[in-house]
């Protein structure tokens, strides 16, 4: 850090409640116990409105999360670039670039950077919500860059991928949208669900309560319920986001 070149601005856009862009040139590196020789970002919270919390994670070399989760609460990791050790206290994984895992909620998530190069994670986690019923969710590891991709909405340029099983277990699933400009959604959404996205690759142009702004790699969206949304991808380089969304539940009065 030095002194501003230049007047102070930024690309932010906060509306409590509704939604919120967060450009990586103001985030701020949070102290927060357990997360050892690591810069962590909080990239969204209750605080805004959201019911999840997202974080944004370099890990140095030797840098170590010891039982990231609470009682009751569901966690995911993804790995943006690098190379972690991710797992619980029985289970070990190693993700590399792509790289995802899913704790449920009875199992901390535990990460460690072993390599001499600095790790970039995608960290997630929210309270879990059980079903009557039904099993309880499991670990579940896997990674991008070995997964078919599927058409979305049956649109050539649109494609997506479901990172976690679509079952009745999980109350939340993470996916990756991707867009071959000049693509787009189908339509503008407007639903119950939350969203949180952190884009990957590439440049779009995002309706955001019918407010459309440009956004680009390395920004993170935070989308709240019924808050229309959609957009375009704009550029030569596709569109990618990682995004969670909670799903299988009715509302509760």
């Amino acid at each position: 850090m030095s002194y501003p070149k230049d007047l102070l601005s930024s690309r932010a856009i906060v509306r409590p409640g509704k939604f919120a862009l967060i450009p990586p040139e103001g985030l701020v590196n949070n102290v927060i116990p357990g997360f050892e020789n690591c810069q962590v970002s909080i990239l969204t919270s209750p605080k805004i409105g959201a019911s999840f919390a997202h974080y944004l994670v370099t890990m140095e070399k030797g840098g170590n999360v010891a039982g990231f989760g609470e009682e009751g609460v569901e966690s995911f990791v993804y790995c943006i670039k690098g190379d972690v050790e991710a797992g619980t206290e029985d289970e070990k994984y190693q993700l590399t670039t792509g790289g995802y895992l899913y704790c449920p909620p009875d199992k901390k998530m535990f990460l460690q950077n072993k390599g001499d190069q600095s790790t970039q994670l995608v960290l997630y986690k929210q309270k879990f919500v059980p079903l009557d019923g039904t099993k309880k969710p499991w670990t579940v590891a896997g990674n991008v860059n070995e997964m078919e991709e599927r058409l979305y909405e049956d649109m050539h340029n649109v494609t997506i991928l479901d990172l976690l099983p679509t079952d009745l277990a999980f109350d939340m699933n993470m996916h990756i949208l991707t867009f071959d400009p000049p693509g787009s959604h189908p339509f503008v959404e407007t639903h119950v669900q939350e969203h949180g996205a952190y884009l990957l690759s590439g440049e779009g142009i995002y309706n955001l309560d019918n407010e459309w702004i440009p956004v680009k790699k390395n920004d993170y969206i935070w989308f709240g319920p019924f808050v229309p949304q959609a957009v375009y991808a704009v550029g030569k380089e596709k569109l990618s986001y990682v995004y969670s969304k909670d799903c299988n539940r009715d509302v509760v009065l």
